[in-house]
Order: structure tokens, then sequence, then C-alpha cells
């Protein structure tokens, strides 16, 4: 069994979290993002406000559990990101995709249609809708990957292997931002859901960050 990182994770580990590498393009990117929610702060679409943080922070548990991985095999995650980037936070988490992902939910369930019964070729629409955005965002990582800055390691998170990328690697997200979305006018039990996803992050992040230094 492989024991030693492989190259492309000990560059990344040493850029993880080097603040030397910030670009002031990164203010621009964070300006972008507050704007888009405050688009929907304006309407009062507190519903698309909600989702969106869902599938945000849905990403960040899934980042936090690839960089465990990492920790407990001492060779790889699952993925690794290495490049040019304003800062690593995470193994597979650079603050532009963050930034990404800050918004990708806001964008997705404003795709949705407002009938939730509507069927698409036969197909309910929400899921037709979760399929086909995490089959476009496993083709952006397909993308990457071909750079040489995107990086898998397992053969059951590769080529060919890509239905389990679709399903746990996107699907999930856009789940989480369908299903809270859809949960409409009810703020309350939106807030429990995001507030919930919040604390798991939190508490992960200190835990397996500061305190145990695993990620």
């Amino acid at each position: 069994m492989q024991t030693a990182p492989l190259p492309f994770v000990l560059e990344a580990q040493a850029m993880l979290r080097d603040g030397s590498h910030f670009k002031w393009s990164t203010v621009t990117l964070i300006a972008f993002c507050f704007y888009v929610y405050a688009v929907e702060i304006e309407r009062r679409r507190w519903d698309i406000v909600l989702a969106g943080l869902a599938f945000w922070l849905t990403d960040w548990l899934n980042e936090i559990a690839n960089a465990l991985i990492l920790h407990f095999t001492h060779y790889a995650p699952l993925w690794t990101v290495t490049g040019d980037t304003s800062f690593l936070i995470l193994i597979g988490l650079s603050l532009e995709i963050s930034f990404l992902f800050f918004v990708s939910g806001v964008v997705f369930v404003k795709q949705l249609p407002q009938d939730r019964a509507l069927r698409v070729f036969g197909i309910p629409n929400r899921w037709l809708m979760i399929a086909g955005y995490s089959c476009l965002c496993v083709v952006v990582e397909l993308a990457l990957h071909a750079t040489g800055y995107f990086h898998w390691a397992y053969w059951f998170w590769n080529v060919p292997c890509i239905p389990l990328i679709i399903i746990f690697g996107y699907g999930t997200f856009f789940t989480m931002a369908a299903w809270v979305f859809d949960m409409g006018k009810d703020h309350r039990r939106q807030l429990k859901v995001v507030g919930a996803l919040a604390a798991a992050v939190a508490v992960s992040l200190v835990t397996f960050g500061p305190l145990l230094r695993w990620i």
C-alpha cells in the first residue's frame, strides 16, 4: 500500500494557507459574491439566500472530509488543488473555488421551475436539474484535471468512474440546495437546516484544524 504523499499532494501542502500567494483580484471576487446575495436580500428572497448558503456549507463538509482522507491515508485526498491561487484553504479547496460555490447554489435554485411537480421528459424536474448541473460541474472538473492543476489519485474517484463524482461530488450539494429552497416560506425550518450545517462546519474546522491539526 502507498504511504508516501504523491508529488502533487506535497506541492499543495507547501501552498496550504500560505498568505504570500494573495492577489488583489480576490477583493473583486468578494465584491461580486456580496452583490449576488445583496440582489436576493433586496428582493426578500430568503429562500434563495438560504438555499445558496446551504449549498456552500455542504461543500465545506465535503472539503473537510476530503482533507481528512489525506490525514488518515498519508497518501492523497480524493481531489487535490495546485497551481496559481490566491489562497489554498484546504488541500482541495482554494479561495476561488469557495467563491464559486458561494454563488453556485443561488444560480441553481433561480433556475428551478416554480412547479415542483413538473416533469420534463417524464422525469421530475428537480432530479433532472440536479443531474444536469452535477454533470456540468464534472465536465468542468475534467477540464481542470486536464490542465494539471486539479488532481485525482484513486481509481474509484477518477475516469471512468465519473458517476461516483457526479453523485457524491456534486449531487449532494444541489440536492441540499433544492431541498432548502423547496421549503418555500418556512424560513424557520430553512434557518434550522442552514444553522445546523454552519455549526457542523464550524465545529469540524476548529476540531480538525487548530485542535487536532489534521487538516
